[in-house]
């Protein structure tokens, strides 16, 4: 009984100061907008007038608020949420033909509600995509079948696949319906940064001509190959393997919309319906090399090693895919969120945090970072201190980390796991991971929650 009195102190006395402290929080941050809207920055109190001659950036004809580089996916639903919140918006993006990815084709649970939350759920409408209920896991002749406890949640809410390229140009005609959204094909080539603030940005338009855009506020989005996030980021990128790409078509799942993970040797293997009629396919292939694709080292590798370990029910598509030729791949990369706060500029998406793309969490981090970033924007009048805003954005680096860092963690923590290796250890401990979540029930329950985005754990020493 004396046990039970102690442990109920303990939480009490830790529940008063976690209230404390989103108390003092909202307070700090309540105060924060107030300044930035009434033009008190600081001790001095600078005038609204005084601001305005000395440190607001030269405005455009076009009176822009905020530029945002590159249109994927979190440029395009950035630029549709701050352009419906009234924002002048000027979107720069290299190329506005639809892209044709490997990646990004699968969007979990949790992105599907922060969709929802943007009101860009629609953008998954009419491209055929693919409602997914969870994963079917393979290791060794055995399967099991792990569903996304989804109960609590609407009927519609369930993960999405698709291609990818579909989806971004639904999201891209969402943002340019708005007036006072800009979309416009052109190569950022540089950051215009004066006296330590970013103004704006450098650009070539798609005949080649070169000119300036300047704005209060520069996001970056420019994706997992940016070359403007230098500056911006600590932009330690890890290539940890390759994904080998293809699409099996006419063919059907042995588990109905569901994702479908190999635990292979040596390679991870993934499935997934990415329209009514196809199935992607991502082989893992460890390491900084591949088989050459050239001279018919990759085709071999296929088909020798890779074939023998894919369910029966696919083996003859993904044959003929395999001698269809279109073979692609792409590196996969992590990168942790190590932000240089700069006056003027913020990174988002892939540019910003990469993690390795086997658990499909990178668009759910993206869009989970877009509406914090609304909400933080929403209460401010105006962007035109650099300063004070770079000091008050500081609080979405560390708002973002109960969302980013699970799946970040997840992510990193699950290709460790299931990736084959020689060690015995490592062996043990992918076998107990497969009979643990093959026991189903609330034993598969809590990884599948966080694996779907559906609830987050704070992981207070990793950096997302």
């Amino acid at each position: 009984m004396v046990y039970q009195y102690i442990l109920a102190g303990i939480i009490a006395y830790y529940s008063l100061v976690f209230v404390f402290v989103l108390y003092s929080s909202a307070s700090k941050k309540k105060a924060k907008v107030s300044e930035i809207n009434n033009g008190c920055f600081n001790n001095n109190n600078i005038s609204e007038s005084e601001i305005g001659k000395n440190i607001c950036p030269q405005e455009t004809s076009e009176n822009i608020d905020i530029i945002i580089v590159g249109a994927g996916v979190a440029g395009a639903a950035l630029a549709y949420t701050l352009g419906k919140d009234g924002r002048q918006v000027h979107v720069i993006e290299r190329d506005l033909s639809e892209p044709d990815r490997i990646v990004g084709e699968l969007l979990q649970p949790g992105g599907y509600l922060k969709l929802i939350e943007l009101d860009l759920e629609d953008c998954v409408d009419e491209i055929d995509a693919q409602k997914v209920f969870g994963y079917a896991l393979y290791k060794d002749g055995k399967n099991t079948k792990l569903s996304y406890p989804l109960k609590k949640f609407n009927v519609d809410v369930s993960g999405r696949s698709f291609h990818n390229g579909r989806f971004i140009q639904r999201m891209r005609d969402k943002a340019s319906s708005l007036q006072n959204v800009k979309l416009e094909q052109g190569t950022v080539t540089s950051l215009i940064e004066e006296n330590g603030i970013i103004k704006g940005v450098y650009y070539k338009t798609k005949n080649g001509q070169e000119l300036t855009t300047k704005a209060p506020l520069t996001i970056v989005c420019d994706g997992c190959f940016s070359n403007l996030r230098r500056s911006l980021c600590n932009s330690k990128v890890e290539v940890p393997s390759h994904f080998v790409g293809l699409v099996l078509e006419n063919c059907n799942l042995p588990y109905a919309n569901h994702g479908h993970v190999i635990l292979g040797d040596p390679s991870l293997i993934l499935f997934y319906p990415i329209s009514s009629t196809e199935i992607r396919c991502l082989v893992d292939v460890s390491g900084q090399k591949l088989p050459s694709l050239g001279n018919g080292d990759m085709t071999h590798y296929l088909k020798t090693v890779v074939v023998p370990q894919v369910p029966e029910e696919l083996q003859c598509s993904f044959v003929e895919a395999i001698d269809k030729g279109n073979i692609r791949s792409m590196p996969n990369r992590s990168m942790a969120a190590c932000p240089y706060p700069k006056p003027g500029a913020l990174l988002m998406g892939d540019a910003f945090n990469m993690r390795h793309p086997l658990t499909g969490g990178g668009m759910t981090v993206a869009l989970s970072d877009i509406v914090l970033l609304r909400d933080l924007l929403r209460p401010l009048h105006h962007l035109h201190h650099a300063s004070a805003l770079c000091k008050y954005l500081e609080s979405f680096y560390t708002l973002r980390k109960p969302v980013a860092s699970t799946i970040n963690t997840l992510a990193g923590a699950l290709y460790k796991v299931f990736c084959a290796s020689s060690d015995p250890d490592n062996k043990e401990m992918r076998q107990a991971c497969f009979d643990y979540l093959s026991l189903g029930g609330v034993f598969s329950d809590g990884p599948m929650a966080l694996l779907s985005g559906c609830i987050r754990y704070h992981f207070p020493h990793c950096q997302g």
